[in-house]
């Protein structure tokens, strides 16, 4: 099991995360100066799931690590995400 960790936007993100899971992580923080938004008392939680990095940070957005393409996936808080298992 690997245990994960939290740390406040703004702070360096782990460096075990894949390179391109620390640029969504930035891309992010970026958005959010760039709305002027306050995130003084926000952090971010780092969980493995099947050894592969989820970060969340604390308004509900998400970042998943795919690692067959090498690429993260950031889902904003009430956008919608496919579900693989509903049926049309």
């Amino acid at each position: 099991m690997q245990l994960g960790t939290r740390w406040n936007v703004g702070d360096d993100a782990p460096a075990t995360l894949p390179e391109v899971v620390i640029l969504a992580v930035k891309t992010v923080e970026d958005d959010l100066v760039t709305l002027g938004t306050d995130t003084t008392a926000w952090r971010w939680t780092l969980t493995w799931l099947e050894r592969k990095p989820v970060v969340e940070l604390d308004d509900g957005t998400v970042i998943r690590y795919d690692a067959r393409d090498d690429a993260a996936t950031i889902t904003l808080p009430g956008e919608a995400v496919d579900d693989p298992f509903d049926e049309d």
